[in-house]
């Protein structure tokens, strides 16, 4: 039996705009109507924002990737049981700015962490939900990380432990993306994110609203 609600995660590197994506998503889809909330990770809850915190931190550059992977983990756990799992089986849509495949693509292809020991990590830690939809929105390194700073600089952004890495590190990442994306092409879309903002949201509009209309056949659009 299918479960209720919808679940559409928002994936890319840094400074890909995919927050600003998933913010302007959520307020169309209220707009018509739909019952949705908007999170992200790490955090969404009170015990994940603190974790957020200390990963993000960049005084804490010498955390380990394993304790990095148990960190992001349970701040997943804590999310998925306390907000996203519950939102979806009261038939919400859920739309999360992060989720599971960073850690494959960050720490995995990243870190060079093993990924079948990820993939059971994660699969405990979420208890194999798995989103319905992901957008990967993807774009150079160079510019992403040139993106993020100078949001950081306008005080629009925090600039991370993340962020501050080798480029090498965040090419992997990318390249890692790339791979899952291609390895589930019925769930990811990838979309250019040098793209203006307004065309990319057109085109994720479009791909939603198909998809919702299959999961939810008796909704009346409003608005």
């Amino acid at each position: 039996m299918r479960r209720k609600g919808f679940f559409i995660t928002f994936e890319g590197p840094e400074g890909s705009g995919k927050t600003t994506q998933a913010q302007l998503l959520y307020q169309h889809l209220l707009s018509l109507g739909y019952p949705v909330i908007l999170t992200r990770e790490p955090g969404g809850t009170p015990i994940g924002d603190r974790i957020r915190a200390i990963l993000h931190d960049p005084a804490h550059s010498d955390i380990l990737p394993t304790t990095e992977i148990l960190l992001y983990s349970a701040s997943r756990a804590q999310i998925v049981g306390q907000v996203i799992r519950p939102a979806l089986e009261e038939g919400k849509i859920v739309i999360c700015d992060r989720y599971a495949d960073s850690t494959f693509a960050y720490q995995g292809y990243g870190h060079g962490l093993d990924l079948d020991s990820l993939r059971l990590i994660t699969a405990f830690a979420t208890g194999g939900l798995v989103p319905d939809l992901t957008f990967y929105l993807d774009l150079e390194v160079e510019e992403g990380l040139r993106r993020k700073r100078a949001a950081f600089e306008r005080g629009e952004s925090e600039w991370t432990r993340m962020d501050q890495k080798e480029l090498e590190f965040h090419r992997r990442v990318r390249q890692g993306y790339l791979k899952l994306a291609a390895s589930e092409p019925s769930r990811w879309v990838i979309l250019n994110a040098m793209e203006p903002v307004e065309v990319l949201q057109m085109r994720i509009r479009q791909i939603v609203e198909e998809r919702l209309h299959e999961a939810y056949p008796g909704h009346s659009q409003q608005g």
